[in-house]
């Protein structure tokens, strides 16, 4: 049989390379061969192009010593067949395995038999050896075909196609591209889709394996990439780069943000998207089954872009903290809901379109949280009111914010320094550690029996606290308690008394289950009496402890009188000791100032010596200087009745002025 028409129109319908066809034949005949004659043999298959027929060859090594008698041959035995051999050579055999080369099959094992030790002539393929060839064929045709398959798709990761479904496998379902089947996982299903079988899905592709069972093509209709192909389907701005999709959050099948900017001033991204009175957008949503889409306009300011991300709702004020990428919104008490979405839904989405961490808080929580905090601040000193506004107006409004405050940025406040910043610090960090209203740490052992109560079925927190308030502290109080009205009205009903005897049955059902009483009447009163009886018990040794602190009372006030008495004795001494003490200090204090009176008069007395002594010296002085000017004029005088007698004397001035100056 000729396989080379065989092999073309396999290789045309299939696509199958001519020469993976022909490998596959040569190991499918080579397979057969194996099963046929041994594995052991060593045997070779060959394609024969001009014959159209796949050829076997078993191979014979000869050597000197033979080890595996069908592998190898003595050099005696190749020249007992008319070979002229060495050892090292190889002898190579055809084998006959087709039917109708019997005749040269027996020929061969006459001639050569003694070294191939192969009887072809009766070993032809059966019908095992046949299956086997059969499967090889198929499995390596169906690789190929992977193959095929994989270069063709490889490249095509996130491009959009359009199938058919198929079948369902459970839960995935198998869509038909036209070349191969591709499965779309229910992981990868939007929630609110369904389909039939003949209905047209279009999806994206998502991965392409090498896979030797499961479909290699991987769809999905619940990937973000899946709009933004859409939206560039849809809106020519985005596909000619006009506008461009920077970010999308996605809730497959119910809601999706998508943030759009536009490269082009005159290009109003949000408007592209939408389209004509919300045709473009339409389309999408149509091919989503009805997925909300929400179109945001991109700024590369964060605050701005992350309130346009959380609209509709409005933000009055977003606290920043980049070191964490924490984002706080505070919103009207009127758009909490809004802001958060249902279940949280319009909040995530924003977190994860924006990349921030968003805490939601309403304005008037805002207020209790800091008015709370300021009340723990204001317990440190070294804090003040003026410390704390000027922290919230800040932006540090939680007590976290100031834990984690840098020491130095806080510092830098007005009215702050590093002693302060310290001091704030170190109060978040206290008020921070410790536990939280309802936590284990902070419950009092009368939160405990509280707890307690509200475990009987329809007692809630209101009632267990009326009723512990009232002296029902534990269950037995209510489960032997026989009227109903004085439980309803020590419980807060008023007049529900209905409601008391539910909690009176269940209370009683829950007692008899922990104590193993369910039908025991006997056991039960038992219990009853002996609850009462300790109740006496506890009552008559409150008393005796009421009487004993009476006692004490009398005592300690016994004690506080004579305390009392010898204080004001020792009051009455220490005021006499202080009077005594007063009028020594009189008497000294009139000493002291007789004395200075006395040297004050004495020294009045020696200034007015002194100024009577200067007054006798100035007089003394101005007679002194009248002596001395009478002095002065008389000798002017005698000088001048001297000049006057030489002017009259004439040459005789010498000789009178000698006898003159014996009387002067």
């Amino acid at each position: 049989m000729n396989l080379n028409s065989v092999i073309d129109e396999v290789g045309r319908t299939k696509g199958i390379d001519r020469s993976i066809l022909v490998e596959t034949l040569e190991a499918a005949i080579l397979t057969a061969a194996r099963r046929t004659y041994g594995a052991q043999r060593e045997i070779e298959a060959e394609y024969n192009e001009e014959t159209g027929e796949v050829e076997l060859f078993q191979i014979i090594t000869v050597t000197d010593e033979v080890e595996n008698p069908y592998r190898e041959v003595s050099v005696e035995e190749v020249q007992e067949a008319g070979f002229d051999a060495f050892p090292g050579e190889e002898l190579l055999f055809k084998i006959f395995y087709r039917e109708e080369d019997r005749e040269k099959a027996q020929e061969q094992d006459e001639r050569y038999g003694v070294l191939t030790k192969l009887d072809s002539q009766n070993s032809t393929f059966g019908r095992i050896a046949a299956q086997t060839a059969k499967q090889v064929i198929i499995q390596r045709v169906r690789e190929a075909e992977r193959d095929i398959i994989y270069e063709e798709y490889k490249d095509t990761v996130g491009d959009m196609v359009i199938g058919r479904v198929r079948r369902f496998e459970k839960g995935n379902i198998i869509v038909d591209l036209g070349r191969t089947d591709a499965i779309l996982p229910r992981n990868e299903q939007t929630p609110r889709e369904s389909y039939r079988p003949g209905d047209r899905l279009q999806s994206m592709i998502k991965e392409v394996k090498r896979s030797s069972r499961d479909p290699q093509v991987v769809l999905t209709r619940a990937d973000p990439m899946l709009l933004i192909k859409l939206f560039e389907q849809e809106v020519p701005e985005i596909h000619e780069g006009a506008v461009r999709i920077v970010a999308v959050a996605r809730e497959p099948g119910v809601r999706s943000k998508v943030a759009v900017y536009s490269r082009d001033s005159d290009v109003d991204p949000v408007g592209a998207c939408v389209g004509m009175r919300g045709s473009r957008v339409q389309a999408v949503v149509q091919e989503l089954h009805g997925e909300k889409i929400d179109i945001v306009p991109y700024v590369e300011d964060t605050a701005r872009f992350v309130c346009n991300a959380i609209s509709p709702a409005e933000v009055n004020k977003v606290l920043i903290d980049e070191s964490n990428m924490t984002m706080e919104l505070i919103v009207p008490d009127d758009q909490l809901s809004l802001a958060i979405g249902r279940g949280g839904q319009n909040v995530r989405l924003a977190a994860q379109l924006t990349g921030w961490n968003l805490d939601i808080i309403s304005e008037t929580r805002l207020e209790n949280m800091m008015e709370e905090s300021r009340e723990n601040l204001l317990e440190f000193d070294g804090i003040t009111e003026d410390i704390v506004d000027t922290l919230f107006r800040l932006g540090y409004n939680k007590l976290e914010h100031m834990a984690h405050a840098p020491p130095e940025e806080l510092a830098q406040i007005p009215g702050l320094d590093n002693e302060t910043a310290d001091i704030v610090i170190e109060a978040a960090e206290d008020i921070l550690a410790r536990p939280a209203p309802g936590s284990p740490e902070a419950m009092t052992e009368a939160d405990y029996e509280r707890k307690e109560l509200e475990e009987v079925r329809g007692i809630g927190t209101k009632v267990a606290a009326n009723l512990y308030d009232s002296g029902y502290t534990t269950v037995e109080h209510i489960v032997f308690e026989d009227d109903p009205e004085t439980l309803a009205e020590a419980a807060g009903l008023g007049p529900n008394v209905k409601k008391a005897q539910q909690i009176l049955y269940a209370a009683e059902e829950q007692y008899r289950e922990e104590h193993d009483l369910v039908d025991d009447d006997e056991g039960f009163e038992e219990h009853r009496t002996e609850f009462f009886e300790a109740l006496e018990a506890a009552e008559a040794e409150a008393e005796e402890g009421e009487e004993a602190e009476a006692a004490e009372g009398e005592q300690e006030e016994e004690a506080e009188a004579e305390e009392a008495e010898a204080a004001e004795g020792e009051e009455a001494e220490e005021a006499e000791a202080a009077e005594e003490a007063e009028e020594a200090e009189e008497a000294e204090e009139a000493e002291e100032a007789e004395e200075a009176e006395e040297a004050e008069e004495a020294e009045e007395a020696e200034a007015a010596e002194e100024a009577e002594a200067a007054e006798g010296e100035q007089e003394e002085e101005a007679e002194e200087a009248e002596a001395d000017d009478d002095h002065e004029e008389e000798e002017a005088e005698s000088e001048a009745g001297e000049s006057e007698q030489q002017d009259a004397a004439g040459d005789d001035t010498v000789g009178e002025e000698e006898q003159a100056e014996p009387k002067a």
